[in-house]
């Protein structure tokens, strides 16, 4: 074999580290914080209405001027139903940031009912059957929160459910810059 092809024998090894290298990567890649395409974006313009009453709509614009807390929910969703009264206890203790539901491709009776059960941490609840608003934030599923400064910025994203350590390691030390 000559020496010109001597070097074609480090091809194959040089795909399988490669190969190698990305399922590594892709294993132990911590999919909670992946970067939202609208981080530091403005809020996609919406208008929803709540929960509560169907006659009432809330959009974007009308959100402005507040720290949100916006929370992407719904019934179905088992880890929801594990976040929740962390954030009912969280929503009580942070009265300068608003806290809004996102009721996503969810039933509004069922909804109602959990939030009249459990206890509401949200100042408004949109719904969002249609899952229209969820695709515009580029929700991949339920529970996922995002962060939105007075201006209408989306400055954080979180997937997954929260608790006391998550919004202490994650949320708080976003929220104290936007202060």
């Amino acid at each position: 074999m000559n020496s010109s092809h001597r070097g074609l024998l480090f091809i194959p090894a040089g795909f399988f580290l490669l190969m190698l290298l990305l399922l590594g990567k892709a294993l132990f890649w911590n999919q909670r914080e992946i970067p939202s395409a609208l981080l530091n974006r403005p809020l996609p313009e919406f208008s929803k209405p709540t929960l509560d009453n169907p006659n009432q709509t809330i959009t974007a614009a009308g959100l402005r001027g507040d720290i949100l807390i916006m929370n992407v929910w719904a019934t179905w969703c088992p880890p929801c139903h594990a976040e929740h009264p962390h954030l009912v206890r969280i929503s009580e203790n942070e009265p300068d940031l608003v806290f809004v539901g996102v009721n996503y491709k969810d039933d509004a009776e069922a909804a109602g009912e959990f939030i009249n059960t459990r206890g509401n941490p949200f100042a408004y609840i949109l719904t969002d059957v249609d899952g229209k608003l969820g695709i515009e934030l580029g929700v991949r599923g339920a529970p996922e929160t995002f962060v939105v400064d007075r201006e209408g910025f989306i400055r954080f994203k979180y997937e997954g459910a929260i608790d006391e350590n998550v919004w202490q390691e994650k949320f708080v030390p976003v929220i104290s810059q936007l202060n």
